[in-house]
């Protein structure tokens, strides 16, 4: 059965699918590998539209790539569709996650599978710098456009400045510019000089709003009370049931599902703090290996709170076999990390799409797009200096904090493999799935004579 776009359900979910098992490279990887299928070859949505509901995502807590997913699946077929798209770009994640899991407390490491992750980092950072050029050729048109990412980047970058606040302060100047008569922040101004963006017109979604967009509010009451009830029973169960580490473990993340402003690397400190000090879940150093594992196994970077949850579980299991306890207090985590994600999707993208031809918003939503390419080079830059250089520290001076790497701890061997996948990526024009491979290859090979 197809809808009016004629892109049949079937169709779709192959091409979830596909995008699941390429989503590497944390959320700008994976928004470009959307980008690249959806609007570049499949054709299925315009760019306008794409950037409209990408800007949506972003302001919403949580992981702003599974949420875009979520979003356009809904766009083409109602509910179902985002269900599978947004059900779908985790699946694989959390099925890599457990199973390395499994062998991080069985064996003591990962060192059975460090050589391949060594390799496949260096694809990913390739594949976060091309996605900052992809979408920054995009989304800054413009000089006001291109200056107000430079200071998002700055803000974060130098001064720490909570994403949220970026966000907003980027949101207002785009509304403040809007309702003086600027055109800066206009929608379908910030595309450069490329001249390939897909007008929304000419994608198989067009213009028109989706008649399940339309009306429907004691529908989506309802909606947003099963999942309401989906998302907290668990959680009210096991804390009125005395259930201790799970219970711990579903209320923490519970909270955490609606303050992650950000993405996955604003959160980091906040659940690492948590986990290591409130709670002894992990020790520091385990962190960092969850975030490794996260880094490159497909799937949001947020699911690193599903080793967390892992770990927390495994060593507080209340009675049950610790492997047993260790995948419930996973698969809780997981649930009551991404369940929330749905209904923020399900309930609020209804009233986005009615105000797409709002100008105000739209500019304030562009002027995010702006802000948040900043904040993503800000991330590309954290993952190279993290994994090129051995030992990092923090200088301050004055409001300025910034990660200095110590150059004598440049590992050589990851430099000239991330060199090697900028240019196959960058130049050479491969595709992210033979990069991927060539590298995991090379890492092993690596591991192997090293």
């Amino acid at each position: 059965m197809t809808e009016g776009h004629g892109i049949s359900f079937g169709e779709a979910v192959r091409v979830w699918t596909r995008i699941a098992l390429l989503s590497f490279g944390g959320p700008a990887g994976q928004i470009a590998v959307m980008h690249r299928i959806l609007v570049e070859e499949k054709r299925w949505i315009g760019e306008e539209r794409f950037l409209h509901a990408l800007n949506f995502c972003m302001l919403l807590p949580g992981p702003e790539a599974q949420q875009l997913a979520t979003y356009i699946g809904w766009l083409m077929h109602k509910v179902k569709g985002g269900l599978v798209a947004g059900t779908l770009f985790i699946l694989p994640g959390l099925v890599a996650i457990m199973a390395l899991s499994w062998i991080y407390v069985l064996y003591g490491s990962v060192g059975a599978v460090a050589a391949l992750f060594f390799g496949l980092k260096a694809a990913v950072l390739a594949i976060v710098f091309e996605a900052v050029i992809r979408i920054g050729r995009r989304a800054l048109g413009n000089s006001a456009r291109l200056g107000l990412a430079g200071a998002a980047f700055a803000g974060i970058f130098l001064f720490d400045i909570p994403f949220p606040v970026i966000v907003g302060a980027a949101a207002l100047i785009g509304l403040t510019a809007a309702r003086a008569g600027s055109s800066a922040f206009a929608a379908g101004g910030g595309h450069g000089s490329q001249g390939k963006a897909l007008p929304d017109a000419e994608s198989a979604l067009g213009t028109a709003l989706p008649a399940h967009a339309q009306g429907g509010g004691g529908r989506l009451l309802r909606l947003a009370a099963v999942l309401l009830l989906l998302w907290l029973a668990p959680v009210l169960l096991l804390v009125a049931g005395g259930a201790g580490s799970f219970a711990d473990i579903t209320l923490f993340f519970s909270k955490m599902a609606v303050v992650t402003f950000g993405g996955a690397y604003a959160v980091l400190a906040y659940v690492a703090q948590a986990a290591v000090e409130t709670y002894g879940w992990l020790q520091p150093g385990e962190m960092l290996d969850g975030l490794g594992l996260a880094e490159t196994t497909p799937g949001p970077l947020i699911m690193v709170t599903q080793f967390v949850g892992f770990l927390g579980a495994y060593r507080n299991p209340e009675g049950l076999p610790p492997l047993v306890a260790a995948t419930l207090g996973g698969l809780l985590t997981t649930w009551v990390t991404f369940l929330p994600c749905f209904l923020w999707i399900f309930v609020g993208a209804p009233y986005v799409e009615r105000l797409r031809q709002n100008r105000a918003l739209a500019a304030a939503l562009s002027a995010v797009t702006a802000a948040v390419v900043g904040v993503i080079l800000n991330l590309a830059f954290w993952f190279a200096v993290h994994y090129l250089f051995g030992t990092v520290v923090e200088a301050r001076l004055g409001p300025i904090s910034l990660d200095v790497p110590v150059w004598a701890s440049l590992d050589p061997v990851a430099a000239l493999l991330s060199a090697a996948a900028l240019v196959a990526i960058l130049r050479l024009k491969l595709s992210v799935p033979l990069v991927i491979a060539a590298c995991a290859i090379a890492g092993i090979i690596l591991g192997l004579v090293l």
